[in-house]
């Protein structure tokens, strides 16, 4: 780990020692692994601490583990301009537990934590505005969900001949099939389409 990155993360986890429950790098980045509740005074302090100053959200994003307990992993990315650092923050909840909206540190967050509502499900207490966003009016379920299915559902097109919107059966253009995730410049264990007729 970059020592300024290493620093940082002894120093936050010293000010917060009930909130931050580890401290990790990858990709050169810090992650800060976070309680669930101490979200919002996390956010605060790299906001404001003038060893910190991440004064930029960058993301809020969801991942889907469904065979844990806590099976949602919310991940926040700030950047501070002034260090020229980026941080994540990590913490776990599940389909009922609601996570503190940041929106009154961060007002940027309001559209993220929307999204990660709308897609995953994952509920933020004290949000503002907390309803769907990318999906359309009445839509069931939260696509990015690891269970979530895909058909049964039905999507929406204008129709030019109707002149409105329409909504129709989800129609797939190809079958699931399996990829086969090998490159063919390094050389593949079979014959590839076409190259029969090189060897000839």
């Amino acid at each position: 780990m970059d020592s300024s990155l290493s620093e940082l993360g002894e120093y936050i986890s010293a000010k917060l020692p009930e909130a931050v429950q580890s401290v990790e790098s990858s990709f050169g980045e810090l992650t800060l692994n976070v309680t669930t509740d101490s979200i919002v005074e996390v956010a605060r302090l790299l906001r404001d601490d003038n060893q910190c100053q991440f004064s930029c959200i960058i993301d809020i994003c969801g991942v889907d583990y469904p065979q844990r307990v806590d099976r949602f992993d919310v991940v926040y990315h700030f950047l501070s301009p002034t260090q020229n650092l980026r941080i994540r923050v990590k913490l776990k909840t599940d389909e009922d537990t609601p996570v503190p909206s940041i929106c009154e540190v961060y007002p940027g967050a309001d559209w993220f934590e929307r999204e990660a509502y709308d897609m995953y499900g994952i509920l933020f207490v004290n949000h503002p505005d907390l309803r769907r966003l990318l999906t359309d009016y009445g839509f069931e379920g939260f696509p990015l969900r690891k269970d979530f299915p895909l058909t049964g559902f039905v999507e929406v097109r204008y129709n030019e001949e109707l002149q409105r919107v329409v909504y129709e059966p989800v129609k797939l253009t190809q079958e699931f099939r399996s990829f086969d995730y090998l490159s063919p410049w390094e050389g593949t264990d079979y014959v590839l389409p076409g190259d029969e007729k090189a060897q000839g």
